[in-house]
């Protein structure tokens, strides 16, 4: 059977291109992975954006295996294209950062050894991302694992899969699923279906279809309920190879006037975009930090999540599946069409599907993001949206495919009606005036293309707890701004059923080296909390107002104590039909409502506000001042207020 031994413990880091026979002499720093070296400079704004190439050195002893047993080396991630020298010989070289490769090194193993790792995230034409809203962190940023294994096993060479096919299908019912593995060496493969308490409901063997009777199926936020497919390899009867993963049973479609259904019943999909890095330590995070992030988006009642914009961790797609997260998946196609590429496109797309072809979670493939941003090579690039939405579909007809079309790109443009459905990233309201062109731009799309099922893929607008306003206006970066354009935006889906899924741009603040806005460069605010993830903006708690349940009260504005004027104006959200509002503890307001309560009340000198709602309550504090507190607003630079690298 598999032994898989981490080794992210115990390496050196050279921040320079060594040679690998030079590597193990070469003066470095000791450290653990996973680990970027762009953790501060890739989060600054400054000139010292490190892309270039650097050198992971680790020395090892040869693990315990026997003649009939083999071992490969496994990287989980590394950014952006990499070679790997084991004793002193190039073993493999992978490009493309976000996804699971391995080699097989038994016969390059020594008793001790040394594994040399030349990262390199340095500009090219020939691998995505190049240019895009976000920081490309080098590094070995998720795990390194030594896996040894017997040499009759599931294929571990093959894009970074599995060596299983897993497709389950309902009907009626009934579930059936189809597993086909994908066998090095020899043996005969049995398939186990095991329900959540660990019962097997169903066994075949491989290539078969396999019936599961009263099937219980994976049915989003509601009950994501998951079996476990076990492949067993049986050579001489006995078990050499097993590989197990979850699998959920479940019916999708969208439709062009109601928008997405799951298992036949209308689900309208409603939820976020994520971005993983966090401060000081980018891309190179852990199972604790993915499992607070999913713990975030969940308090939202989001029941979506667009994972932006690359292949994220195998553990995050896990957990969406656990969660009842209906997911869109995506590669790194985005902004800038790059001809020399192609071919990472498909390599990209293919190391995708096929390492995450069996997640209940995902029902989308996306191809691309705001590719017609720079709109050169444009046949070149529309060539290649066919290659890759016909590759989906010949990789995986079971899923629909998608893109997110620039905001500039028009309603008419070829590129927004190759994939099966298609959603807009539009920031009608914060990049340029009027908040209802929104309304009008999906109404004549709609008008237009009727039969077309269109979704938005992004949308929001910058907001930074330090900066306030009590008339806030587009471009002022203050969290009330922020909040007023998704009150917004949750109404007008509200008025448009048939969007298939919407997509808060963006769930968490992350880093964008380019950029340099709001006071805090080298950072795109749009998310609802904070990219140290410890404070939830205003707008945060507006989604929970529109999309759970479990009862909260919020007062917005408990930031923004020192303010002038007569009056304060009090906006409250909750999920509650009824406000009353208490200052200095005297009642002094209250209202019926539904979700935004806003109010109007006497200032005082010190004013102790609190909301109540029942028995939940909520307050703040809020000071008079004589002149408007300087620390609440920022000097716009318009030279300065983003810019792409």
């Amino acid at each position: 059977m598999r032994n898989v031994i981490c080794i992210n413990d115990g390496w050196k880091f050279i921040k320079s291109d060594v040679a690998a026979q030079n590597a193990l002499e070469t003066e470095g720093v000791n450290l653990n992975l996973p680990y970027t070296w762009n953790g501060k400079d890739g989060q600054d704004g400054g000139d010292d954006y490190y892309r270039s190439t650097c050198t992971f050195v680790k020395t090892f002893t040869k693990p315990d295996f026997n003649e009939n047993q083999t071992v490969y080396l496994e990287f989980k991630g590394v950014n952006s294209s990499c070679e790997v020298w084991l004793n002193g010989e190039k073993v493999t070289a992978h490009d493309g950062g976000y996804s699971t490769f391995r080699v097989e090194v038994a016969k390059n193993l020594k008793e001790k050894n040394v594994l040399v790792v030349k990262v390199d995230n340095s500009k090219t034409e020939k691998v995505y991302p190049q240019t895009a809203d976000f920081t490309f962190y080098g590094g070995i940023y998720r795990d390194v694992n030594i896996v040894v294994l017997n040499k009759n096993h599931f294929d571990m060479d093959y894009y970074g899969a599995y060596g299983l096919k897993i497709d389950p299908v309902v009907n009626e019912k009934n579930g059936e699923v189809t597993v086909v593995p994908y066998v090095t060496g020899k043996g005969e493969v049995k398939i186990s279906v095991i329900d959540d308490k660990g019962n097997v409901v169903a066994c075949g063997k491989g290539g078969e279809k396999i019936a599961i009777e009263n099937v219980r199926l994976w049915d989003g936020l509601k009950d994501p309920y998951l079996y476990t497919v076990k492949a067993e390899l049986i050579l001489n009867g006995e078990v050499v190879d097993e590989v197990c993963k979850n699998i959920g049973f479940r019916t999708f479609y969208c439709d062009p006037k109601k928008g997405f259904f799951l298992n036949g019943r209308s689900y309208p999909l409603r939820g976020v975009c994520r971005h993983q890095d966090r401060p000081l330590i980018g891309n190179a995070i852990n199972k604790d930090i993915h499992d607070e992030d999913m713990a975030l988006i969940k308090e939202t009642g989001a029941n979506t999540i667009r994972l932006a914009h690359y292949q994220h961790d195998d553990y995050f797609y896990d957990l969406c599946d656990k969660e009842g997260m209906v997911v869109w998946a995506e590669i790194p196609y985005i902004s800038r069409h790059m001809p020399e590429a192609n071919a990472d496109t498909v390599n990209q797309m293919k190391e995708l599907i096929y390492q995450q072809y069996h997640h209940a979670s995902i029902v989308v493939w996306g191809v691309s993001n705001e590719i017609t941003m720079f709109n050169k090579h444009r046949k070149d690039m529309l060539k290649q949206h066919y290659v890759l939405n016909d590759l989906c579909h010949e990789l995986d007809p079971s899923r629909l495919t998608t893109l997110a079309c620039y905001a500039m790109c028009g309603p008419f443009n070829k590129v927004a009606h190759i994939t099966d459905i298609v959603s807009w990233n539009l920031y009608l309201g914060w990049y340029v005036p009027f908040k209802p062109l929104n309304d009008l731009w999906f109404w004549f799309f709609h008008t237009m293309f009727p039969k077309r099922c269109i979704g938005m893929s992004e949308y929001g607008a910058e907001g930074m707890p330090n900066l306030h306003a009590v008339n806030p206006k587009r471009g002022d970066n203050t969290e009330e701004y922020q909040a007023e354009y998704h009150e917004y935006m949750l109404n007008f889906f509200e008025k448009a059923p048939y969007l298939w899924a919407t997509h808060v741009w963006n769930m968490f603040d992350f880093a964008a080296d380019a950029r340099n806005q709001g006071g805090e460069p080298g950072m795109n605010h749009k998310g609802l909390v904070t990219f140290d993830r410890k404070t939830k903006k205003d707008a945060f708690y507006l989604y929970k107002a529109y999309w759970t349940d479990t009862p909260f009260i919020h007062l917005c504005g408990k930031r923004f104590i020192n303010r002038t004027g007569k009056k304060i104006k009090v906006t409250v959200y909750t999920n509650q039909s009824e406000v009353e509002v208490y200052n200095n503890g005297k009642l002094v307001a209250k209202k019926k409502g539904k979700r935004v309560f806003r109010f109007t009340i006497p200032m005082q000198k010190e004013n102790e506000i609190v909301v109540k709602s029942g028995e939940l309550t909520d307050s703040g504090k809020v000071v008079w001042v004589a002149k408007k507190d300087p620390a609440y607003s920022i000097v716009k630079d318009k030279n300065k207020n983003w810019q792409k690298s």
